[in-house]
């Protein structure tokens, strides 16, 4: 979903939010620094295969996703990370990696770390390594519909 379309999304939904420009960044941490943000506010997809169904974790910009937490949470045989090469054509409006943490709009689960929801915002590449949204945490909820978990390790 491309940064206007992402926009239209959440004004249909009646979501307010902001935008925020960065210098080119790829890493969400670095993300982060470049948009003078705390990383605890920056959401960092990752998609994971769940007993081979792909879905979406997302945890704050410095952490990682717990794979073995995240599988008991799932009651699951097998979570693995999932190789770009198997969902880059699912964004195929987004620039690698910097797809908004709407797995919803994907056909995908959305596991979210409960650690996002503590300051009430957050933000996120919007489809590029030069833009990210910032909404409130009540709108995202409700238009993400994420299970909230405990999901992220240092």
């Amino acid at each position: 979903m491309s940064l206007p379309d992402l926009e239209q999304y959440l004004r249909e939904f009646r979501a307010p939010f902001s935008t925020l420009s960065h210098g080119v960044a790829f890493r969400a941490t670095e993300v982060a620094a470049s948009a003078g943000i705390p990383c605890r506010q920056m959401a960092k997809p990752v998609l994971v295969r769940i007993d081979g169904t792909l879905a979406m974790a997302v945890v704050p910009a410095d952490e990682r996703v717990n794979l073995a937490r995240l599988r008991e949470l799932t009651d699951a045989g097998s979570v693995v990370l999932a190789g770009e090469g198997e969902f880059a054509d699912r964004f195929p409006e987004c620039e690698p990696g910097a797809m908004p943490p709407f797995g919803n709009l994907y056909g995908m689960a959305l596991y979210v770390d409960q650690g996002l929801a503590a300051d009430g915002s957050l933000c996120f590449n919007a489809g590029s390594h030069t833009d990210l949204l910032r909404m409130r945490w009540a709108d995202f909820e409700r238009l993400a519909n994420p299970v909230v978990c405990d999901i992220a390790e240092d």
